[in-house]
Protein backbone atom coordinates (compact mmCIF):
# COMPACT_ATOMS: atom_id res chain seq x y z
CA UNK A 1 0.00 0.00 0.00
CA UNK A 2 1.61 3.52 -0.92
CA UNK A 3 0.54 6.38 1.09
CA UNK A 4 0.48 10.01 -0.20
CA UNK A 5 2.50 12.68 1.81
CA UNK A 6 1.04 15.43 3.38
CA UNK A 7 2.29 18.84 3.20
CA UNK A 8 2.59 21.10 6.41
CA UNK A 9 2.34 24.10 4.27
CA UNK A 10 -0.76 26.13 3.98
CA UNK A 11 -2.05 27.73 0.77
CA UNK A 12 -5.38 29.10 2.56
CA UNK A 13 -5.05 30.51 5.92
CA UNK A 14 -8.84 31.16 5.77
CA UNK A 15 -9.42 26.99 5.69
CA UNK A 16 -6.96 26.26 8.22
CA UNK A 17 -8.45 28.78 10.80
CA UNK A 18 -12.13 27.82 10.34
CA UNK A 19 -10.66 23.81 11.00
CA UNK A 20 -9.28 25.24 14.03
CA UNK A 21 -11.76 26.77 15.75
CA UNK A 22 -14.30 23.83 14.77
CA UNK A 23 -12.37 20.86 15.94
CA UNK A 24 -9.51 22.06 18.11
CA UNK A 25 -10.85 25.09 19.91
CA UNK A 26 -14.63 24.94 20.38
CA UNK A 27 -14.39 20.88 20.11
CA UNK A 28 -17.93 20.55 18.54
CA UNK A 29 -17.05 18.30 16.15
CA UNK A 30 -15.59 15.02 15.41
CA UNK A 31 -13.97 13.41 12.78
CA UNK A 32 -17.44 11.72 11.34
CA UNK A 33 -18.62 15.40 11.34
CA UNK A 34 -15.69 16.61 8.95
CA UNK A 35 -17.96 17.31 5.55
CA UNK A 36 -15.69 19.81 3.52
CA UNK A 37 -13.80 16.90 2.08
CA UNK A 38 -13.16 13.00 2.31
CA UNK A 39 -12.05 11.90 6.02
CA UNK A 40 -8.53 11.66 4.28
CA UNK A 41 -8.62 14.94 3.91
CA UNK A 42 -9.65 15.58 7.63
CA UNK A 43 -6.45 13.13 8.57
CA UNK A 44 -4.15 15.15 6.59
CA UNK A 45 -5.48 18.62 8.43
CA UNK A 46 -5.16 16.85 11.85
CA UNK A 47 -2.01 15.89 11.23
CA UNK A 48 -1.18 18.77 9.86
CA UNK A 49 -2.32 20.99 13.03
CA UNK A 50 -0.69 18.39 15.12
CA UNK A 51 3.26 18.99 13.48
CA UNK A 52 2.56 22.72 15.12
CA UNK A 53 0.79 21.95 18.40
CA UNK A 54 1.64 18.87 19.28
CA UNK A 55 2.75 19.88 22.42
CA UNK A 56 -0.66 21.56 23.53
CA UNK A 57 -3.46 18.68 21.90
CA UNK A 58 -5.43 16.64 24.79
CA UNK A 59 -8.21 14.20 23.37
CA UNK A 60 -11.51 13.23 25.43
CA UNK A 61 -13.86 10.26 24.60
CA UNK A 62 -18.11 10.57 24.75
CA UNK A 63 -20.33 8.66 23.46
CA UNK A 64 -20.26 9.78 19.38
CA UNK A 65 -16.39 9.12 19.51
CA UNK A 66 -12.76 10.30 20.08
CA UNK A 67 -12.47 14.58 20.46
CA UNK A 68 -9.28 16.06 20.03
CA UNK A 69 -8.99 19.60 21.85
CA UNK A 70 -6.55 22.15 22.61
CA UNK A 71 -5.10 22.32 25.96
CA UNK A 72 -3.11 25.74 27.10
CA UNK A 73 -2.16 26.22 30.77
CA UNK A 74 -1.26 30.19 30.43
CA UNK A 75 0.70 30.19 33.57
CA UNK A 76 2.97 27.65 31.23
CA UNK A 77 3.13 29.11 28.34
CA UNK A 78 5.00 32.28 27.09
CA UNK A 79 4.20 32.36 24.13
CA UNK A 80 0.78 32.27 21.84
CA UNK A 81 1.08 28.92 20.44
CA UNK A 82 -1.59 29.76 17.62
CA UNK A 83 1.08 31.63 15.55
CA UNK A 84 3.26 28.81 15.03
CA UNK A 85 -0.08 29.03 12.16
CA UNK A 86 1.76 31.45 10.44
CA UNK A 87 4.77 30.24 9.68
CA UNK A 88 3.66 27.69 7.69
CA UNK A 89 2.41 29.21 4.10
CA UNK A 90 3.21 27.88 1.56
CA UNK A 91 5.47 29.23 -1.63
CA UNK A 92 6.63 27.85 -4.95
CA UNK A 93 10.29 26.94 -5.57
CA UNK A 94 10.48 30.12 -7.89
CA UNK A 95 9.53 32.31 -4.92
CA UNK A 96 12.10 30.99 -2.77
CA UNK A 97 14.58 30.94 -5.52
CA UNK A 98 13.79 34.78 -6.78
CA UNK A 99 13.34 35.76 -2.84
CA UNK A 100 16.99 35.07 -2.33
CA UNK A 101 18.90 35.91 -5.59
CA UNK A 102 16.97 39.44 -5.36
CA UNK A 103 18.03 40.27 -1.39
CA UNK A 104 21.72 39.17 -2.41
CA UNK A 105 21.48 41.28 -5.97
CA UNK A 106 20.58 44.58 -3.92
CA UNK A 107 22.82 44.79 -1.75
CA UNK A 108 25.04 47.10 -4.19
CA UNK A 109 25.21 50.22 -3.22
CA UNK A 110 24.17 52.34 -6.34
CA UNK A 111 21.08 50.05 -6.82
CA UNK A 112 19.74 48.43 -9.77
CA UNK A 113 17.32 48.76 -12.72
CA UNK A 114 14.85 46.52 -13.50
CA UNK A 115 16.68 45.61 -16.71
CA UNK A 116 19.90 45.28 -15.06
CA UNK A 117 17.82 42.55 -12.49
CA UNK A 118 16.31 40.81 -14.94
CA UNK A 119 20.08 40.42 -17.17
CA UNK A 120 21.43 39.27 -13.27
CA UNK A 121 18.61 37.03 -12.74
CA UNK A 122 19.62 35.42 -16.31
CA UNK A 123 22.93 34.92 -15.43
CA UNK A 124 22.98 33.86 -12.42
CA UNK A 125 19.96 30.56 -13.06
CA UNK A 126 20.95 30.19 -16.67
CA UNK A 127 23.43 28.50 -14.74
CA UNK A 128 21.25 25.43 -13.63
CA UNK A 129 19.95 24.53 -16.71
CA UNK A 130 16.09 25.94 -16.37
CA UNK A 131 13.43 27.19 -18.99
CA UNK A 132 11.29 28.61 -16.26
CA UNK A 133 13.02 31.71 -15.83
CA UNK A 134 10.79 34.84 -13.88
CA UNK A 135 9.39 37.04 -16.38
CA UNK A 136 10.00 40.81 -16.27
CA UNK A 137 6.06 41.25 -14.67
CA UNK A 138 6.64 38.74 -11.97
CA UNK A 139 10.17 39.97 -10.88
CA UNK A 140 8.28 43.78 -11.19
CA UNK A 141 5.42 42.17 -8.85
CA UNK A 142 7.96 41.00 -6.43
CA UNK A 143 9.74 44.07 -5.95
CA UNK A 144 6.24 45.92 -5.87
CA UNK A 145 5.57 43.96 -2.84
CA UNK A 146 9.44 43.95 -1.62
CA UNK A 147 8.37 47.72 -1.16
CA UNK A 148 5.38 47.91 0.55
CA UNK A 149 7.33 45.68 3.36
CA UNK A 150 9.70 48.01 3.39
CA UNK A 151 12.87 45.73 2.49
CA UNK A 152 13.70 47.46 -0.63
CA UNK A 153 13.58 50.99 -1.28
CA UNK A 154 12.34 52.56 -4.95
CA UNK A 155 14.86 55.07 -5.92
CA UNK A 156 15.41 57.90 -9.33
CA UNK A 157 18.98 57.56 -10.75
CA UNK A 158 18.55 60.01 -13.40
CA UNK A 159 15.71 59.27 -15.54
CA UNK A 160 16.16 55.22 -14.37
CA UNK A 161 13.93 53.89 -11.55
CA UNK A 162 16.76 51.86 -9.33
CA UNK A 163 15.83 49.37 -6.46
CA UNK A 164 18.02 49.22 -3.23
CA UNK A 165 17.99 46.86 -0.41
CA UNK A 166 16.62 48.99 2.39
CA UNK A 167 18.96 49.57 5.36
CA UNK A 168 18.71 47.65 8.92
CA UNK A 169 20.06 49.91 11.82
CA UNK A 170 17.69 49.06 14.34
CA UNK A 171 19.15 47.04 16.96
CA UNK A 172 16.49 44.97 18.24
CA UNK A 173 17.80 43.35 21.14
CA UNK A 174 16.95 46.72 22.99
CA UNK A 175 13.01 45.46 22.09
CA UNK A 176 13.05 42.37 23.05
CA UNK A 177 10.82 42.83 25.90
CA UNK A 178 8.69 45.68 24.21
CA UNK A 179 8.25 43.00 21.57
CA UNK A 180 7.21 40.00 24.00
CA UNK A 181 4.45 42.07 25.40
CA UNK A 182 3.39 42.60 22.64
CA UNK A 183 3.38 39.80 21.04
CA UNK A 184 1.09 38.35 23.68
CA UNK A 185 -1.46 41.87 24.81
CA UNK A 186 -1.70 43.31 21.44
CA UNK A 187 -4.26 42.69 18.51
CA UNK A 188 -1.76 42.18 16.29
CA UNK A 189 0.67 40.52 18.08
CA UNK A 190 1.49 37.85 15.85
CA UNK A 191 3.80 41.08 14.28
CA UNK A 192 6.04 41.02 17.22
CA UNK A 193 6.29 37.21 17.22
CA UNK A 194 7.85 37.62 14.10
CA UNK A 195 10.46 40.34 15.50
CA UNK A 196 10.96 38.08 18.54
CA UNK A 197 12.25 35.32 15.45
CA UNK A 198 15.14 37.57 14.66
CA UNK A 199 16.48 37.61 17.74
CA UNK A 200 19.40 35.59 19.25
CA UNK A 201 17.31 34.91 22.22
CA UNK A 202 13.48 35.00 23.00
CA UNK A 203 12.22 36.83 25.78
CA UNK A 204 9.93 34.31 28.00
CA UNK A 205 9.85 35.88 31.55
CA UNK A 206 5.89 37.51 31.05
CA UNK A 207 2.52 35.40 32.11
CA UNK A 208 -0.70 36.90 31.50
CA UNK A 209 -3.65 36.41 33.74
CA UNK A 210 -6.00 36.69 31.17
CA UNK A 211 -4.37 35.51 27.84
CA UNK A 212 -6.60 35.72 25.05
CA UNK A 213 -4.66 33.24 22.42
CA UNK A 214 -7.52 32.68 20.18
CA UNK A 215 -7.13 36.17 18.40
CA UNK A 216 -4.00 34.90 16.79
CA UNK A 217 -6.23 33.40 14.24
CA UNK A 218 -8.36 36.21 13.16
CA UNK A 219 -4.64 37.98 12.32
CA UNK A 220 -5.62 38.69 8.99
CA UNK A 221 -8.93 39.30 8.92
CA UNK A 222 -8.10 41.96 11.70
CA UNK A 223 -5.21 43.70 9.60
CA UNK A 224 -6.98 43.82 6.65
CA UNK A 225 -9.57 45.85 8.90
CA UNK A 226 -7.56 48.53 9.77
CA UNK A 227 -5.86 48.92 6.47
CA UNK A 228 -9.65 49.69 5.04
CA UNK A 229 -10.15 51.84 8.26
CA UNK A 230 -7.21 53.74 7.65
CA UNK A 231 -7.78 54.39 4.37
CA UNK A 232 -11.72 54.54 4.88
CA UNK A 233 -12.83 52.54 1.99
CA UNK A 234 -15.78 50.63 1.86
CA UNK A 235 -15.58 46.58 2.45
CA UNK A 236 -18.12 43.11 1.53
CA UNK A 237 -17.46 40.34 4.28
CA UNK A 238 -19.23 37.29 4.17
CA UNK A 239 -20.91 36.56 8.41
CA UNK A 240 -23.28 34.14 8.68
CA UNK A 241 -23.58 32.96 4.89
CA UNK A 242 -24.35 36.72 4.54
CA UNK A 243 -22.40 39.40 2.47
CA UNK A 244 -22.46 42.74 4.46
CA UNK A 245 -21.18 45.68 2.66
CA UNK A 246 -20.17 48.66 5.26
CA UNK A 247 -17.89 51.09 6.40
CA UNK A 248 -15.27 49.86 8.76
CA UNK A 249 -14.71 52.66 11.50
CA UNK A 250 -13.62 51.20 15.00
CA UNK A 251 -12.51 47.61 16.37
CA UNK A 252 -13.24 46.96 20.03
CA UNK A 253 -12.12 44.03 22.01
CA UNK A 254 -13.54 43.25 25.26
CA UNK A 255 -12.32 43.25 28.56
CA UNK A 256 -13.95 39.82 29.73
CA UNK A 257 -13.67 37.48 26.98
CA UNK A 258 -10.76 39.15 24.41
CA UNK A 259 -13.40 39.13 21.27
CA UNK A 260 -12.86 41.45 18.67
CA UNK A 261 -15.98 43.23 17.29
CA UNK A 262 -15.80 45.66 14.00
CA UNK A 263 -18.16 48.47 14.69
CA UNK A 264 -18.82 49.70 10.86
CA UNK A 265 -21.30 51.97 8.90
CA UNK A 266 -24.27 50.96 6.53
CA UNK A 267 -23.54 53.69 3.60
CA UNK A 268 -27.18 53.45 3.06
CA UNK A 269 -29.04 53.57 5.96
CA UNK A 270 -26.47 55.14 7.60
CA UNK A 271 -26.74 52.85 10.58
CA UNK A 272 -24.03 51.74 13.00
CA UNK A 273 -23.41 48.21 13.62
CA UNK A 274 -21.32 45.59 15.44
CA UNK A 275 -19.67 42.45 13.64
CA UNK A 276 -18.00 39.48 15.45
CA UNK A 277 -14.48 39.84 13.91
CA UNK A 278 -13.98 35.81 14.40
CA UNK A 279 -16.79 35.07 12.36
CA UNK A 280 -15.58 37.66 9.73
CA UNK A 281 -14.40 35.63 6.45
CA UNK A 282 -13.34 36.92 2.63
CA UNK A 283 -13.17 40.69 3.26
CA UNK A 284 -13.10 42.54 -0.33
CA UNK A 285 -11.67 46.33 -0.46
CA UNK A 286 -14.07 48.53 -2.42
CA UNK A 287 -13.72 52.51 -3.01
CA UNK A 288 -12.74 55.38 -0.50
CA UNK A 289 -16.02 56.74 1.39
CA UNK A 290 -16.06 60.49 2.18
CA UNK A 291 -17.51 61.19 5.17
CA UNK A 292 -17.77 64.87 6.41
CA UNK A 293 -17.90 66.39 9.82
CA UNK A 294 -21.93 65.56 10.52
CA UNK A 295 -20.88 62.03 10.06
CA UNK A 296 -17.97 62.08 12.33
CA UNK A 297 -20.46 63.89 14.85
CA UNK A 298 -22.55 61.14 14.71
CA UNK A 299 -20.43 58.76 15.21
CA UNK A 300 -18.56 60.42 18.53
CA UNK A 301 -22.42 60.43 19.73
CA UNK A 302 -23.40 57.01 19.47
CA UNK A 303 -19.93 55.85 21.01
CA UNK A 304 -20.63 58.32 24.02
CA UNK A 305 -23.59 55.81 24.74
CA UNK A 306 -21.78 52.79 24.14
CA UNK A 307 -21.64 50.32 27.36
CA UNK A 308 -20.55 47.00 24.89
CA UNK A 309 -20.85 46.13 21.57
CA UNK A 310 -24.98 46.18 21.52
CA UNK A 311 -27.37 48.26 20.12
CA UNK A 312 -27.16 50.51 17.05
CA UNK A 313 -28.04 54.17 16.32
CA UNK A 314 -31.74 53.60 15.44
CA UNK A 315 -32.46 51.78 18.93
CA UNK A 316 -33.91 55.22 21.86
CA UNK A 317 -31.41 55.25 24.94
CA UNK A 318 -32.10 54.05 28.14
CA UNK A 319 -32.09 56.01 31.27
CA UNK A 320 -30.35 54.22 34.62
CA UNK A 321 -29.23 55.49 37.92
CA UNK A 322 -27.35 53.28 40.45
CA UNK A 323 -27.09 54.56 44.32
CA UNK A 324 -24.65 52.79 46.09
CA UNK A 325 -23.56 53.23 49.80
CA UNK A 326 -19.70 53.42 50.98
CA UNK A 327 -18.21 54.11 54.36
CA UNK A 328 -16.12 56.79 55.62
CA UNK A 329 -13.11 54.45 54.92
CA UNK A 330 -14.25 52.76 52.17
CA UNK A 331 -12.37 55.21 49.08
CA UNK A 332 -12.07 52.44 47.09
CA UNK A 333 -16.23 51.79 46.26
CA UNK A 334 -15.95 54.93 44.56
CA UNK A 335 -12.38 54.64 43.09
CA UNK A 336 -14.11 51.56 41.45
CA UNK A 337 -16.95 53.46 40.38
CA UNK A 338 -14.61 55.88 39.07
CA UNK A 339 -12.73 53.26 36.98
CA UNK A 340 -15.12 51.56 35.54
CA UNK A 341 -17.96 53.96 34.92
CA UNK A 342 -17.23 54.03 30.84
CA UNK A 343 -19.38 55.96 29.15
CA UNK A 344 -21.69 56.83 32.57
CA UNK A 345 -21.06 59.58 35.57
CA UNK A 346 -20.01 59.63 39.30
CA UNK A 347 -21.26 62.29 41.37
CA UNK A 348 -21.12 62.15 45.48
CA UNK A 349 -24.76 62.64 47.23
CA UNK A 350 -23.62 62.59 50.63
CA UNK A 351 -21.17 61.31 53.12
CA UNK A 352 -21.48 57.65 52.47
CA UNK A 353 -23.70 57.70 49.32
CA UNK A 354 -22.35 57.86 45.50
CA UNK A 355 -24.88 58.15 42.18
CA UNK A 356 -23.81 56.30 38.97
CA UNK A 357 -25.63 57.53 36.11
CA UNK A 358 -25.65 56.72 32.23
CA UNK A 359 -27.92 56.85 29.15
CA UNK A 360 -27.02 53.68 26.89
CA UNK A 361 -28.47 51.90 23.96
CA UNK A 362 -29.11 48.57 25.64
CA UNK A 363 -29.15 48.30 29.53
CA UNK A 364 -29.60 44.75 29.79
CA UNK A 365 -26.55 44.37 29.17
CA UNK A 366 -25.21 46.23 32.51
CA UNK A 367 -26.83 43.63 34.46
CA UNK A 368 -23.49 41.17 35.35
CA UNK A 369 -21.62 44.69 36.48
CA UNK A 370 -24.53 46.03 38.28
CA UNK A 371 -24.61 42.82 40.53
CA UNK A 372 -21.67 43.54 41.30
CA UNK A 373 -22.54 45.95 43.35
CA UNK A 374 -25.28 43.65 45.85
CA UNK A 375 -25.17 44.66 49.22
CA UNK A 376 -24.28 48.53 48.76
CA UNK A 377 -26.92 49.18 46.23
CA UNK A 378 -29.53 51.77 47.81
CA UNK A 379 -31.65 52.69 45.16
CA UNK A 380 -31.52 51.71 41.47
CA UNK A 381 -33.67 53.10 38.33
CA UNK A 382 -34.16 52.80 34.67
CA UNK A 383 -35.97 53.60 31.99
CA UNK A 384 -36.40 49.71 30.79
CA UNK A 385 -38.36 47.93 33.31
CA UNK A 386 -37.27 44.93 32.53
CA UNK A 387 -33.73 45.87 33.88
CA UNK A 388 -35.11 46.18 36.71
CA UNK A 389 -37.07 42.94 37.18
CA UNK A 390 -34.66 40.88 36.10
CA UNK A 391 -32.02 42.08 38.76
CA UNK A 392 -34.71 41.25 41.50
CA UNK A 393 -35.54 38.10 39.39
CA UNK A 394 -32.03 36.95 39.85
CA UNK A 395 -31.76 37.52 43.47
CA UNK A 396 -34.74 35.96 43.78
CA UNK A 397 -33.35 32.70 42.02
CA UNK A 398 -30.32 33.14 44.30
CA UNK A 399 -31.92 33.19 47.38
CA UNK A 400 -34.79 31.05 46.91
CA UNK A 401 -36.62 32.58 49.62
CA UNK A 402 -39.18 34.80 47.67
CA UNK A 403 -38.68 38.10 46.14
CA UNK A 404 -35.31 39.98 47.15
CA UNK A 405 -35.70 42.92 49.43
CA UNK A 406 -38.34 44.59 48.06
CA UNK A 407 -42.16 44.25 49.95
CA UNK A 408 -43.54 45.85 46.55
CA UNK A 409 -41.95 42.96 44.49
CA UNK A 410 -43.59 40.59 46.98
CA UNK A 411 -47.07 42.20 46.31
CA UNK A 412 -47.20 42.09 42.59
CA UNK A 413 -46.81 46.10 42.85
CA UNK A 414 -43.44 47.13 41.81
CA UNK A 415 -43.28 48.97 38.84
CA UNK A 416 -39.16 49.31 38.53
CA UNK A 417 -38.58 53.27 39.36
CA UNK A 418 -36.25 52.31 42.39
CA UNK A 419 -36.08 51.30 45.75
CA UNK A 420 -34.20 48.20 47.42
CA UNK A 421 -36.68 48.90 50.53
Amino acid sequence: MIFLAYSELIKNFNRIRTYLRSFYVYGFQHRSEFTQKSARSYDNERRRVESWLGDYMSFGQDKEGRRVFLSVDSRAVPENPLYRAFRTKSFTDTDITLHFHLMDILKADDGFSINEIMDELTDRLSEFEKDDLPDESTVRNKLKEYVSLGLVEKKKRGRETVYIHSEDNVDLSVWDAATAFYSEASPLGVIGSFIQDRLPERFTYFRFKHHYILNALDSEILYELFEAIGEQRLITFTAHKQKIHVLPLKIYIGTQTGRQYLLGMSPGSGRFSFYRVDLIDSIKTGKIYETDDDMKNQLNDFCSHLWGVTGNNSMHLEHIEMTIYAGPEENFIPGRLMREKRCGTVEQIDETHWRFTADVYNAIEMLPWLRTFIGRITDLRCTDKLVISRFFDDLDKCTGDGPYACPALDEGKYTGDGCLC
